[in-house]
């Protein structure tokens, strides 16, 4: 039924930005440990996490904007495997990009906004993909790196 469907999206969207803000959470503060495959293998990082999640992944670039790629791991999603992309700024603040491939129900959403304690999450849903864009910033800067974030995500179709 519609209506079940509707609220099974509803769980999924609402359970992307709680998983990804508590992975910024657990990671970002890491001093020694913060990725586990670091930006200097990041032909590797990409190869390894395009396979685990069984789609090609494509790490935006954020220089730009001042954010160097620290690097990235897998973790583990609701029903299978997630990439966090770790980014750095000249002063040492990080954000983190959670990309899974859990959304079944492959419907897309703009960007939503949500607030999980010191963490802003800008999140969306394009096809099987979910995204989520964390750090503790404004909600404006956090947006324009989200922006420039989904600009470079679009898949080719």
């Amino acid at each position: 039924p519609p209506a079940e469907a509707e609220a099974a999206l509803r769980a999924d969207a609402a359970a992307l930005p709680r998983r990804a803000a508590l992975a910024h959470a657990v990671y970002a503060p890491e001093v020694r440990h913060p990725v586990e495959v670091g930006a200097d293998q990041q032909a590797h990082l990409v190869a390894w996490l395009s396979k685990r999640l069984g789609a090609p992944l494509k790490p935006p670039q954020l220089a730009a904007l001042g954010y160097a790629l620290e690097g990235g791991r897998l973790l583990p999603g609701h029903s299978g495997p997630v990439a966090q992309f770790m980014y750095r700024d000249a002063g040492g603040a990080r954000l983190t990009l959670y990309v899974s491939t859990e959304q079944a129900h492959g419907r897309e959403t703009g960007f939503r906004f949500a607030q999980e304690g010191q963490v802003g999450v800008f999140y969306w849903i394009d096809g099987q993909f979910g995204y989520a864009l964390s750090g503790s910033l404004d909600q404006a800067a956090l947006a324009t790196v989200a922006n420039a974030v989904y600009a470079q995500l679009e898949p080719a179709k």
